[in-house]
């Protein structure tokens, strides 16, 4: 019987096949914007959490915020004696600096950082190398170049193992070591305009340093970000106000972009969700129009024998398979829709079967439910007024 019904229903659909378009058009729009909208989402979402994965989520970073001098240089080796999961801690500090290569002058921001600090960054090389931990040791005064500052000092090149004045309080010479891959589009941090020097180096030669600035630490595999995270803030509460220093970890930032992006989409999906019910109603006016049509039918079918539940059953599986198809066709123009989005703007697409799962089911109960009053007006016919119908 099942089987009848829906050789029944595709036959009326393809009969009345404008009409049968008209009223899909609802479903089609509602689904295609919703399967559209969570795909983007979800491409959004993994674009973002990609770029924070380059530099790793297994970091946490510890920030002074008062006036508590022990967070020196020394105090970075105390986390791995107090804190389990530690791999390594790297720090650093700034200023803003003048930089000179003959008649070209740059102002920048100078940072000083143990050598470790490049192993737990998203920074990347283009030319040249990292200085060593040696060179941090023995002060030595080399600098590594953000990708815009070695293009303003070096217009033509050959920055590697040319030297730079850093200006403070008196110029001094830096041997350039190494210059960064371009950061412009990296949601870690834009290096461009940055130097790096060794942070004995910094402390000696460019500024004498009371508190570091922050402090990188790495997580040991096997340990969660935000577990040690949670010890770390235990461990600096027993030696320093909460207000004289602030802890955060990649892992989080990461978690909270998911969850706003998630949110965001699902609000998006809902409003788009909307016009399936607009949909429905489109179905449901078709399928009352079917049963005026199918008047007499109903009336011979009901003289041979079919009981009202067989004529409900038989309206109801049109109504389901008219929503359904056009569910179908709505997924394949959201796929769509989204890949030209995606390619367009240079995102890379990930597909939410949550998508097409939620998509089809509410095409199915969109059916069912706008389906249900025509079914049961079909079934309720009298088959002598139904006969005599004209």
């Amino acid at each position: 019987m099942f089987l009848e019904n829906l050789k029944l229903a595709f036959g009326n659909m393809f009969t009345n096949k404008m009409r049968t378009l008209l009223s899909l058009l609802g479903i089609v729009i509602g689904v295609g914007s919703v399967v559209t909208i969570m795909n983007l989402g979800e491409s959004v979402k993994k674009s973002i959490t990609d770029s924070m994965n380059i530099g790793g989520v297994d970091e946490v970073v510890v920030m002074p915020t008062g006036s508590n001098n022990i967070f020196s240089e020394e105090f970075a080796y105390s986390f791995s004696d107090n804190v389990i999961g530690i791999e390594s801690v790297s720090t650093y500090v700034s200023t803003s600096a003048t930089l000179r290569n003959g008649q070209e002058t740059k102002s920048a921001q100078v940072y000083g950082v143990t050598s470790n600090y490049f192993d737990s960054s998203s920074t990347e090389l283009l030319y040249g190398d990292y200085f060593t931990r040696e060179s941090n040791l023995q002060r030595e005064q080399v600098v590594v170049l953000g990708y815009d500052l070695a293009q303003d000092l070096f217009p033509g090149g050959g920055a590697v193992g040319s030297y730079v004045s850093i200006f403070r309080s008196q110029a001094k010479q830096y041997r350039v070591v190494g210059v960064l891959d371009d950061s412009s589009g990296s949601i870690s941090g834009n290096t461009n305009n940055y130097a790096f020097i060794p942070f004995n180096t910094f402390d000696q030669r460019l500024k004498k340093v009371s508190a570091v600035s922050q402090y990188t630490i790495k997580v040991q595999e096997g340990f969660t970000a935000t577990n040690v995270a949670e010890d770390v803030k235990s461990y600096l509460s027993t030696v320093a106000s909460s207000n004289d220093f602030y802890v955060s970890s990649a892992q989080e930032l990461v978690d909270m972009t998911e969850s706003v992006t998630g949110y965001l989409t699902t609000f998006l999906a809902a409003i788009a969700a909307i016009s399936l019910l607009v949909g429905g109603i489109g179905i449901m006016n078709i399928m009352l129009v079917t049963v005026v049509e199918r008047t007499r039918e109903i009336g011979i079918r009901k003289a041979l024998g079919a009981t009202p539940k067989t004529i409900k059953a038989q309206f109801l599986v049109e109504a389901t398979v008219l929503s359904l198809f056009g569910g179908v066709i709505g997924i394949l123009f959201g796929v769509l829709i989204s890949y030209i989005v995606a390619y367009a703007v240079g995102w890379t697409l990930y597909f939410s079967i949550w998508a097409i799962v939620l998509s089809l089911g509410f095409s199915s109960a969109v059916g069912i439910f706008f389906g249900w009053y025509p079914a049961a007006k079909a079934a309720a016919l009298d088959p002598i007024e139904a006969l005599a119908y004209e």
